[in-house]
Formats: structure tokens, C-alpha cells, sequence
């Protein structure tokens, strides 16, 4: 966590272009994150984050900024739509759910992490377990002679499995048999989740025998993995890492925020929407939620809502959910340029994508510069006649135009086939003009 604000904007800037605006407030709530875990414990717990309100249209980057964060600095992330929330008493998911599914990711990860510290213990237990298979223990009584010709054995076959040279043989191995199906669903309420767990736990506890599976070596090494590390892994200390982590360093990622908005212009008022904006409050505010891992705060949690507010405002929201987002940061729409960067400019953009696609067919696919200028043109011109969908125009509009090449691709295999901007033209022109066909297609 410890990059400095323009080191986090340079990093986005590989991945999402423009927006600088956002991606300098993003890049501060994220240092001061990490300023405020530096400071004396009884300041600390004063500092709350400063949430932030993204607005901006669908497909400016809005999403793509804060997951890319969170996946740089390791952080638990959850991006959830406020509009599937329904108001307490009502019937779906309450808003504590989110903070739930973010206790999930965050045991993921801190697990991940415990696997990668323990990576050898585990790989050895795994191994072992495959060559007590491969060569059963001798009995005690067992003579001098037959003790060493075991030794050379074990040490033999401990060679040729770790080189990978018996992935293919098969051997018999125990697993445990499966009585039931456990299903994770954060959206239960706690009581119900709580009586779930319970049951789990009683159904697997009356049936703890194994059963016996015949199958490859390189299949024994994956079956095998999940019950070493849970028998070496130490859960509890997960746990409370995972808590400890989510609390601190979480981010939740709060889409649609402008679906549930319901100011007093609005002539449809649903009071389901004010109910789930009030359900919001205590959580976003800071509040203590119940998961089947332990109590969370939310106090430190960081909010990120977002919205296009092209019907509603964000001076729709309730007053007091208004003041928890502080931070405002408004995204701009993208031109013809900021698409052509898109495209040439990040990291594992579209067009490199649907090249190592087509590699695979062996075909050698390239794009000539007039042809990415035009996919721009293309693009920004439908976003200005129908919808404005931002950078994910591009993804019709090249769909469109490859899409006979990769068709017939097993044809064309040891080929190089360049797109050039008279077939882009051929393709789009007709479609882009007639405003019509335009909204169906494009």
C-alpha cells in the first residue's frame, strides 16, 4: 500500500484513459488510508475515510478505476448494484449483505496468501501422500536389505514424480465423501445464515468417511491440495487477519446509486428507494455487522458510489446519505481521441485481445492505424446518435467488423489479414447512418 499518489495515477494511466480528475481523488482516499494506519492509535480511530461519488456515463471507467486499485494494492473489493437492495421488511437483499460479501473476498485473499507462505509444506504433504501410494511403507519386521531396496525405490519414484514424469499414471486415493451441499448465500439475513452454518456443520459431521477414487496422478495432486491445506493451514488466524483487513483496508464499490434516488421532483416516487438509501446509512455512517466470521465494522470501510444521474440527481439522495459521500468527481464523456488511446494505449486492450484470439487459429491478425482511427470515429458517432455507452461501443463496432475473419478463421490458417479502413467503412457506414438500424445493431 505504500505508493506514493502519482505512483497510483501512473498505474491507472496503463489501464484507463483520461479521467484524470477521478483518478487523482481516488489515488488521495487510497493515501490516506495508508497515512492514517502511520499515525498514534487514539487519532486513528478519528480519521474516517472520505467517501467518494463518482458521476459520470456508463463505460467512462468508472468501475474499471476502483477495481484496478484494489487489485494492485491487495486490497478486499466488492463492487455491488444498489438497485437489487430492497428495503428491510421487504422481500431480497439487505443492504449488510455487501459488507458480508466483502468479508468473503477478503477471506480469499488472506487465504491465498496463507497458501503461498505454506506453498512447499503443502506440495510435500501432497507428494508424500502420492508415494505412500505408489510405494506402500514397509512392515517393521521388515529385513536390512529389503529397508534399502525400499530407500532406492522411494527415492526413485520421489524423482519421477516431482519432474512430472507419472502425471498420467493412475493411482487410488481417498477423498472425503461429499454429504451434502454447503451454499454460501451472503444475502440471507444473519439469523437464517447462522441456522445454516449450524446444519452445515451438523450434516458434516454425521458422514466423515471417505471414498475411494481412481485417478491420475496430476488429477491426486489438485484432490489432494484442498485437504492438505485446510489441515495446514491456520484458520483461525486467517480469520481474524481477514476481519482485521476487511475493516481497514476495504473497499465497496457502489454501483447504480442513482437507481434508488427519489428527490421530491420525481413524480414515481418509490418509497422502497428512500427505504434502501436509509438502510445505507448506518453502514456507510459506521455500524457493527454480524458475518458467520465475526463482528466487522464498517467505520473504515471505504465507500465508492456511482451513478450517470441522467434522470436524477445526486441532490435526490436523502440529505444525510448526501454528507457521507464528501468527495465528488465528475467523469467526462469519451471523444473520438480519448477512444483511439483506448485502443493503442492500454495494457491488453481490445485489439490485442482479439489478436491472441485469432493467434490461436493461426491466424496473424493486424489493425492499420487508419482502421483505429475510424473504430474511434465509428464509435463516438453512434454514442452521439443513440445511447452513449463509452468505451464499450468498441466492442460492438469491432465485433462487427472482424466478425466474417474470425468466422471462417480455420480457412485462412498460416494467413496475415490486415483490417484496413475501407473494410471498417464498408462494414459501419451504412449501419452508423441510418439512426434506426444504428440503436438495434450498434
Amino acid at each position: 500500500m505504500d505508493l506514493t499518489p502519482k505512483q497510483i495515477v501512473a498505474y491507472l494511466d496503463d489501464y484507463v484513459i483520461g479521467q484524470k480528475d477521478a483518478k487523482k481523488t481516488i489515488a488521495l482516499a487510497l493515501r490516506n488510508r495508508y497515512r492514517r494506519m502511520r499515525v498514534e492509535p487514539t487519532l486513528q480511530e478519528e480519521i474516517m475515510p472520505k467517501n467518494i461519488l463518482m458521476i459520470g456515463s456508463t463505460g467512462v471507467g468508472k468501475t474499471e478505476i476502483a477495481r484496478r486499485l484494489a487489485k494492485m494494492m491487495g486490497l478486499p473489493f466488492v463492487k455491488v448494484e444498489a438497485s437489487k437492495y430492497t428495503e428491510v421488511g421487504f422481500v431480497g437483499r439487505d443492504v449488510e449483505s455487501m459488507v458480508r460479501d466483502l468479508v468473503y473476498e477478503s477471506i480469499n485473499i488472506v487465504t491465498k496468501e496463507f497458501e503461498e507462505k505454506i506453498k512447499d509444506k503443502i506440495e510435500d504433504e501432497v507428494n508424500k501422500k502420492i508415494i505412500e501410494k505408489l510405494v506402500p511403507p514397509l512392515p517393521e519386521s521388515a529385513t536390512e536389505s529389503a529397508k534399502e531396496s525400499f530407500i532406492k525405490t522411494y527415492n526413485l519414484m520421489e524423482s519421477k514424480l516431482l519432474k512430472g514424469d507419472l502425471d498420467e499414471k493412475k493411482i487410488e486415493i481417498e477423498v472425503p465423501k461429499k454429504s451434502h451441499v454447503e451454499i454460501i448465500d451472503s444475502g440471507m439475513p444473519m439469523d437464517m445464515s447462522s441456522m445454516q452454518e449450524s446444519l452445515n456443520k451438523m450434516l458434516g459431521g454425521l458422514n466423515k468417511e471417505k471414498i475411494k477414487k481412481e485417478v491420475t496422478i496430476k488429477d491426486a495432486k489438485i484432490l489432494l491440495k484442498g485437504e492438505a491445506s485446510e489441515s495446514l493451514l491456520d484458520q483461525e488466524a486467517i480469520k481474524i487477519e481477514a476481519i482485521k483487513r476487511a475493516e481497514s483496508g476495504g473497499i465497496i464499490f457502489l454501483d447504480e446509486i442513482d437507481k434508488i434516488a427519489s428527490g421530491k421532483s420525481n413524480q414515481n416516487q418509490d418509497p422502497s428507494k428512500e427505504g434502501v438509501q436509509r438502510d445505507l446509512l448506518p453502514i456507510v455512517e459506521g455500524s457493527s455487522v454480524q458475518t458467520k466470521f465475526g463482528q466487522i465494522k464498517t467505520d473504515h470501510i471505504l465507500f465508492i458510489a456511482a451513478g450517470a444521474f441522467h434522470v436524477s440527481k445526486p441532490s435526490d439522495l436523502l440529505p444525510e446519505l448526501q454528507g457521507r459521500f464528501p468527495l465528488r468527481v465528475e467523469l467526462e464523456s469519451l471523444d473520438e481521441e480519448a477512444l483511439y488511446k483506448i485502443l493503442t494505449n492500454t495494457k491488453n486492450s481490445l485489439l490485442r485481445q482479439y489478436k491472441a484470439l485469432l493467434e490461436v487459429e493461426g491466424v496473424e491478425l493486424e489493425f492499420d492505424d487508419e482502421s483505429i482511427r475510424a473504430f474511434a470515429k465509428y464509435s463516438e458517432t453512434a454514442n452521439e446518435k443513440t445511447e452513449d455507452i463509452g468505451a464499450r461501443r468498441l466492442h460492438t463496432v469491432i465485433e462487427k467488423v472482424i466478425e466474417d475473419i474470425s468466422f471462417n478463421a480455420d480457412e485462412k490458417q498460416g494467413e496475415k489479414v490486415t483490417v484496413t479502413k475501407e473494410l471498417v467503412e464498408e462494414k459501419l457506414d451504412k449501419i452508423v447512418d441510418d439512426e434506426d438500424i444504428a440503436r438495434y445493431i450498434l
